[in-house]
């Protein structure tokens, strides 16, 4: 389990924790946060991982659900050298990874599909927790 504690002491602000997704849960994992378009998802955050990061070659991914409803998908294992089209390029955890690569999928999947306001709801989710994420700088940075 991930604890992300707010960057500025404002009491309004509640700390976004990621579970991590037990074996067994997996399988519920995609249709559970984007039902029929599962599969839209699964495909574009491959997709951007294989785009981003020049020596990715697929691997076991992890699923974490967000305290606040979202979700994002992260590998396992060694950092990553992300290279963005704005022009960021640095290694970053893998976990970190995964969030800016579903970032990236889930704005990409708004515009292609504009009357479905599960990712972009699941995109400020996400974005909510990166907010509260040790390595938000790197986040930003790759996503802005």
């Amino acid at each position: 389990m991930n604890t992300y504690q707010p960057t500025e002491s404002n009491e309004a602000d509640t700390p976004i924790i990621a579970h991590e997704v037990p074996d067994s849960g997996r399988l519920a994992f995609l249709p559970r946060h984007f039902g029929r378009l599962m599969l839209a998802f699964e495909q574009s955050v491959y997709r951007f991982m294989s785009s981003l990061a020049p020596e990715y070659s697929g691997g076991y991914w992890r699923a974490f659900d967000l305290s606040n409803g979202g979700c994002y998908m992260a590998t396992t294992g060694e950092p990553v050298l992300l290279c963005c089209e704005n022009y960021f390029s640095d290694t970053v955890t893998a976990d970190t990874a995964g969030i800016i690569v579903c970032l990236y999928a889930l704005s990409n999947l708004c515009f292609a599909y504009r009357n479905v306001e599960n990712f972009a709801d699941h995109f400020h989710k996400l974005r909510g927790f990166a907010v509260q994420h040790k390595d938000r700088e790197l986040i930003f940075a790759a996503i802005d």
